[in-house]
């Protein structure tokens, strides 16, 4: 090789080293990935499961927000309830029978309805033994309960005040599950064994989430609960609906409405503020998977971090050759940094797909609606594609460093 100490005055400059443009830079980045695909999509993997498990982290509670603020519009966040609380002496507390007319005639109440307990259980049928009760209760309901609770109905019809004066019951949606009674057929209804008496199923109620006690009861008409059933007729649980802007006023003063004597024995609530309270918990563990999503990127980054060391190390040779040939520091710089943020880049788009069914599928099973933010796809392929970067910054500054006679030697 022969080496120009010394250049005439005249003589013309040397060429400078051509720059490669953005799309060389990526055909560079992605020979390396062409030659080496099964290490290639190993590294990617890693990245992929990242992206994927921060997708579904953000996008199912999502879904599970939006399905739940749906279900409290269809029901209404003005639900309150009244419930007995206890005496001065630790007894439970009864309200009065005339709480419900008393509720209302408040002003901005717009329904009130109650349920009563009835100490009976219910069966199938009578040769199930009595202690096998499923876990559900017997309520005496008002005929007016369903509109009340903006609740709807899967089958079958509501109590109404004819057959609230005979053996006819409502079975709530897990109740029915439950008892193995999923439609009603007016030609032959089903019956339930209550108290040692056939009572005739005249309707399923569909999911209530702001009064998930109706879910898992059996509802008896009023009348009837007092004839047959030896209900006392004090209402243990006041439903009341109330213009939406008159809800805290009204809250104030249920309590001293259903029980004027005594209004420290009425607890009143707003089941609205306990999903409220769900949610911030769902939350809180939507923080840890998320947490548990990064740490899963970061692996995978520290697996592409390895994989472009040794990619490195492999490819002295063709580093060498480059160098000698005119290429810049700058140039394999460039290549590797590109090789390594297209592999997370791929990783990246690969978890978002993953991510994506994910979500799709569970809020499917669950029955919602799939909400994808597109702050979290974007941002989980930006994400990959950062950790890339960071992770290529490294190998790719070796590999520049290289002098090409020891890379040749």
């Amino acid at each position: 090789m022969t080496v120009l100490l010394d250049r005439p005055p005249d003589a013309e400059p040397l060429p400078s080293p051509r720059r490669l443009g953005s799309k060389d830079m990526l055909s560079l980045g992605a020979h390396g990935m062409r030659t080496r695909p099964l290490r290639a999509v190993l590294s990617a993997l890693g990245i992929a499961i990242g992206v994927a498990a921060m997708i579904a982290v953000v996008s199912i509670p999502a879904s599970s927000n939006k399905a739940l603020a749906d279900q409290i519009a269809a029901l209404g966040p003005n639900l309150l309830v009244a419930k007995p609380g206890q005496t001065l002496f630790g007894e439970t507390a009864k309200l009065p029978e005339s709480s419900v007319g008393m509720v209302g005639r408040i002003g901005p109440v717009t329904g009130a309805s109650a349920t009563g307990n009835v100490k009976a259980t219910v069966r199938r049928n009578d040769q199930i033994p009595a202690d096998d009760t499923s876990g559900l209760a017997v309520l005496a309901a008002k005929p007016d309960l369903l509109r009340v609770l903006n609740g709807t109905l899967h089958s079958g019809k509501f109590i109404d005040a004819a057959s609230a004066r005979f053996p006819a019951v409502v079975l709530g949606s897990v109740a029915a599950t439950r008892l193995g009674i999923d439609h009603i057929n007016p030609a032959a209804p089903p019956q339930v064994w209550i108290a040692g008496q056939w009572f005739t199923v005249v309707g399923i109620l569909n999911a209530m989430p702001l009064a998930p006690e109706i879910e898992r009861s059996v509802l008896v008409g009023w009348d009837v609960a007092k004839e047959k059933l030896g209900f006392d007729g004090h209402p243990t649980t006041l439903y009341t609906r109330a213009q939406d802007a008159q809800v805290e006023n009204v809250r104030s003063v249920l309590a001293a409405t259903v029980n004027p004597e005594y209004p420290n024995e009425v607890q009143v609530s707003l089941p609205s503020e306990a999903l409220a309270a769900q949610k911030l918990v769902d939350e809180s563990y939507s923080a840890l998977f998320l947490a548990l999503g990064g740490v899963a990127l970061l692996v995978g980054g520290v697996g592409v971090a390895n994989t472009m060391v040794i990619s490195v190390l492999e490819r002295r040779r063709e580093i060498g050759l480059r160098r000698a040939l005119g290429a810049t520091r700058r140039q394999i710089r460039g290549q590797f940094l590109a090789e390594s943020v297209l592999l997370s880049g791929l990783g990246g788009i690969v978890g978002v797909v993953i991510g994506v069914g994910v979500t799709a599928g569970y809020a499917l099973s669950q029955n919602w609606p799939a909400v994808l933010p597109p702050l979290a796809l974007i941002g989980g392929v930006g994400i990959s594609a950062v950790v890339g970067a960071i992770a290529g910054a490294y190998p790719a500054m070796r590999a520049a460093r290289l002098p090409p006679t020891s890379a040749l030697a």
